[in-house]
């Protein structure tokens, strides 16, 4: 039985508590990032290879089954579908700590990503039953300060532990941790009422509506693709960065960890509230600002993450890469709430979900294999910086991404369902 949660009573608290659990997921999902130079050491893959392990092997079934998740979650518990999820990718990533080859580790990562589906689209959800449309973009915006909290942890924790003991302790550990918090969860978190602040609560849609309602929208289409390309960028980032940082600039597992999780830290949460709050602050008047902030902070980021790839010291990176990461942030508080207006309450983690299965499969899926591949193909006539060569190549996609999202913001008024 649900239970209206006010803000006397406690939503507060529940977007703590959804934060720690998304922290968790980031978590779980990045510290492959810092771990990879000594597991490629020791299992001897290249870097295509680990461009697959921390891409396609996570993000495929990630992003498919969000689909099956959220149908069920616009139907029963979000806090139910949401702890279980928690003990599956927590479990699993306890289990990449025992593979020994990169087969097994390729499939303790899918887990990690059959896991991990059903975290955001239940969420995104219930968000949207705690706060009314006036405060979603920043409380979305809130939520997703995890983002930066959970890899920025993930990476500096790797790293420590990968100096201190191995890679293989860094996983069980954090895993064991995620299989610990799931009851908790589910103890502590109410389920509130569904559409109790929309003009209009109705029956759950079926998928078949849903994708009908979605797919007939330009504004989801150009919303959707616009942060997958800029999600490219971001996530082929977030886990090469380490990489060009010991081997372009000669940095130890320790060093790098701390300063990339320091990085990482203050511009994500500078990046992502600052889109949240720009987002309540135009976007309630101008509709086209949801999408129009990112598409303006893409075109600025581009430039800045190139200049950041040729620093020459550690000092100059960690300065260099604060404003591009930033803004290349800036686009999940609107963007998000964006999508959770262009359906019905009832239609919510759908909507959520086809949004994340294609934003997923080109971003989480090919951006870090993308990255990878390319820096292979480089290898031959830049050696240790093919990396950095290859983020050069990559940040073309900001701009495409920019593109589209300004088209969005012309489209999008006419989509909107208040």
């Amino acid at each position: 039985m649900s239970s209206e949660i006010t803000p006397a009573k406690g939503r507060s608290f529940t977007l703590f508590l959804l934060i720690i659990v998304y922290a968790l997921n980031f978590l779980d999902r990045q510290i492959l990032s810092i771990l990879k130079e000594p597991i490629a050491a020791e299992l001897h893959l290249n870097d295509a290879q680990l461009g697959w392990m921390g891409g396609l092997a996570f993000g495929l079934l990630y992003s498919v089954l969000a689909i099956p998740v959220a149908w069920l979650a616009d139907r029963y518990s979000r806090v139910w579908i949401m702890t279980a999820s928690l003990a599956i990718w927590s479990g699993f990533t306890a289990v990449c700590g025992l593979a020994t080859t990169f087969p097994q580790l390729f499939l303790a990562r899918m887990g990690v990503g059959v896991g991990e589906a059903g975290g955001a689209p239940p969420a995104y959800s219930l968000i949207a039953d705690l706060y009314p449309p006036q405060q979603r973009a920043r409380a979305l915006s809130v939520y997703s300060l995890a983002i930066p909290i959970g890899s920025a942890a993930g990476i500096l924790f790797g790293g420590l532990m990968a100096a201190a003991v191995n890679w293989r302790c860094a996983f069980l550990v954090i895993g064991g941790i995620g299989v610990l918090m799931a009851p908790l969860f589910r103890l502590l978190v109410k389920e509130p009422v569904r559409g109790q602040f929309d003009k209009a609560p109705a029956a759950p849609l079926s998928f078949a509506k849903v994708a009908g309602l979605a797919f007939g929208k330009p504004s989801f289409w150009l919303i959707a693709f616009g942060a997958s390309f800029a999600s490219l960028v971001g996530y082929g980032f977030l886990y090469w960065f380490p990489t060009f940082l010991a081997r372009s600039l000669h940095m130890d597992i320790v060093s790098r960890s701390e300063l990339f999780a320091g990085a990482f830290l203050i511009s994500g949460i500078v990046g992502i509230l600052g889109g949240g709050i720009l987002g309540d602050k135009l976007g309630p008047d101008r509709k086209g600002a949801y999408p129009l902030i990112p598409a303006i902070a893409f075109v600025l980021s581009a430039p800045l993450y190139a200049l950041c790839v040729m620093a020459k010291t550690p000092h100059e990176a960690f300065l260099l890469i604060l404003i591009p990461q930033a803004l290349g942030l800036m686009w999940f508080g609107p963007l998000v709430n964006a999508i959770q207006h262009l359906g019905p309450a009832s239609a919510r983690a759908q909507m959520a979900a086809l949004f994340l299965l294609i934003t997923n499969l080109i971003g989480l899926s090919a951006g870090p294999y993308f990255f990878g591949k390319v820096s292979d193909l480089l290898k031959p006539e830049y050696a240790a910086d093919s990396i950095k060569w290859a983020f050069v190549i990559g940040l073309g996609f900001y701009l495409v991404a920019a593109v589209l999202l300004f088209f969005a913001s012309k489209t999008i008024r006419k989509d909107w369902v208040e």
